[in-house]
């Protein structure tokens, strides 16, 4: 008796806790359910608890009313220069009314898709493919104004139409990339002529620059150096005029610097200067001579006759190489001492006999050198 009051309780509970269940539902939040009551759409469960009649009203499946992200495989499309590019899309929608999703469209996913495929057709078909692969945002626009005006009366809003992929063919693909391959050389050679001018630009400016720097220095160079030649010659000068020098003293300075003009490399002429006579004739008149004639010479004053031999004076020495004469000293003048009068006596007169001796020389050497002009002037060869 109590095992069969027990089994009672126990189905009592059940059809009790059967009938709780049935009649309340819970829906969560962001989702919707709706109701039919014998067949017919009664209402929709609006989140959190709610009541139904059980086993009068039967409760649909829950439908999402967040935003959803559907991508759709590509869909080939033939564009306006009849080439078939294969686009893939992805489509953002949510659902605004149950009711309609439920009751106007049978599976809403599928009819989306449907429906890109064909708008894609119609959009992509009045383009080209330049066209297509620049203008994603416009055909996302477009998709995205049609979808929401299909999809409005299926309880849909289309938020946001993406074109994931545009794949060509692979001949076009190909020639894509040979024009890419093309244009980065193009711009490649273009960057690589432009480096190699700037690079000639600054090398001209540089060497301009360095030029400059070095005709500067050359010109401050030269500034330098005739300042100090003329700093130099006028201490010369100074110095020479200070020391109060005579004719005779500049006489026998000139006399001094003729071997030099013979001593330099090649010379197979040499011209004696005019002014060796005047400054002989000076030096002659210093030492005692009769003015306006040399020692040891016949003829007019200022005039000389060459001897019929050359003779070596005395402390120096004659020099004819290849043509050309040089006259050098040994020893210097010998100047005589404060003392003794026959002293000074016998230097004059060695003096007065070197001078002599030069003027010889240099007499024979104008007489050669004017032979030897004369004999060029008549093509023959000088002796």
């Amino acid at each position: 008796m109590e095992l069969a009051i027990l089994i009672v309780a126990v189905v009592i509970v059940a059809l009790v806790v059967l009938g709780v269940t049935r009649t309340v539902r819970i829906v969560p939040q962001a989702r919707a359910r709706n109701i039919e009551r014998f067949g017919r759409y009664r209402k929709t469960l609006e989140p959190g608890m709610n009541f139904i009649i059980p086993f009068v009203d039967r409760v649909k499946p829950l439908i999402d009313l967040r935003e959803q992200v559907v991508a759709f495989k590509g869909q080939p499309v033939i564009t306006e220069d009849n080439l078939v590019v294969h686009i893939d899309t992805v489509l953002f929608f949510q659902v605004t009314d149950p009711r309609a999703a439920d009751y106007e469209i049978v599976n809403y996913i599928q009819a989306i898709e449907q429906i890109t495929a064909t708008m894609l057709r119609s959009v992509i078909g009045n383009m080209d493919l330049e066209e297509t692969l620049t203008s994603r945002d416009k055909i996302n626009t477009m998709l995205r104004g049609v979808l929401d005006d299909a999809s409005g009366k299926w309880g849909l809003r289309v938020t946001r139409v993406e074109i994931k992929a545009i794949d060509p063919p692979k001949s076009v693909i190909d020639a894509m990339e040979k024009q890419m391959r093309a244009e980065r050389e193009k711009r490649a050679a273009i960057l690589t002529a432009e480096g190699v001018r700037q690079s000639k630009i600054l090398t001209a400016e540089g060497e301009k620059q360095s030029q400059i720097l070095r005709a500067e220095g050359d010109r401050q160079g030269q500034i330098l150096r005739s300042e100090g030649q003329a700093q130099a010659i006028g201490t010369v000068f100074q110095a020479v005029h200070d020391g109060n020098a005579d004719p005779q003293v500049l006489a026998y300075q000139y006399l001094q610097t003729l071997p030099q003009l013979a001593q330099a490399e090649g010379n197979t002429f040499w011209v004696i200067p005019s002014e060796v006579t005047t400054a002989l004739r000076t030096l002659s008149t210093a030492f005692g001579g009769p003015e306006g004639a040399v020692p040891g010479s016949t003829g007019a004053p200022g005039s000389a006759s060459a001897p019929p031999e050359r003779a070596v004076p005395p402390g120096g020495r004659i020099q004819v190489a290849g043509g050309a004469a040089a006259l050098t000293s040994d020893a210097g003048p010998t100047v005589p001492g404060p003392n003794g009068a026959a002293a000074r006596a016998a230097a004059a007169a060695g003096a007065r006999d070197e001078v002599a001796e030069v003027e010889r020389e240099v007499a024979a050497l104008e007489r050669e050198a004017a032979d030897a002009e004369r004999g060029t002037r008549h093509g023959g060869q000088p002796e």
